[in-house]
């Protein structure tokens, strides 16, 4: 029996078995820690801004920002979202918004004055996609 995108909760429950496969557990991990980076990183780089006062709130906001980004737009059906889209994206959105936060932690690192670790950081970034590519397949279909 064929299910139309209309029977949204199956639908979605269909993608998601289906897409499970699409990171391996220690490639759900390295995404794990360089999501926790990426928000350790931008966190870093506000508190060193010349605010005064509002460092520390800097130092908290840009972060919590980060992660509202990065937890609201999503692709309908992703396993890494336990197929769930607060605000429904296609999957080339979905993958230009993680790479810009990735790699916007990249550039966090290095002007906070620690060059050697955000080129690491950005090499393990990269190192993540091409072991994703399977889910960079699905996003870029959907």
């Amino acid at each position: 029996m064929d299910r139309s995108p209309i029977e949204s909760r199956d639908h979605i429950r269909l993608q998601t078995q289906g897409s499970e496969s699409h990171l391996s557990l220690p490639n759900a991990f390295l995404r794990l820690i360089l999501e926790l980076l990426a928000l350790l990183a931008y966190g870093y780089w506000a508190s060193r801004l010349p605010l005064g006062l509002l460092a520390f709130p800097a130092a908290l906001g840009v972060p919590v920002l980060v992660a509202i980004i990065w937890g609201t737009f999503r692709v309908p059906g992703d396993a890494s979202a336990s197929g769930e889209a607060r605000v429904p994206i296609s999957g080339l959105v979905r993958l230009l918004i993680e790479l810009a936060l990735l790699f916007g932690a990249v550039w966090a690192i290095i002007a906070s004055g620690l060059a050697s670790f955000g080129f690491l950081y950005g090499l393990m970034v990269i190192v993540h996609y091409l072991a994703s590519y399977r889910r960079v397949s699905w996003l870029l279909d959907n």
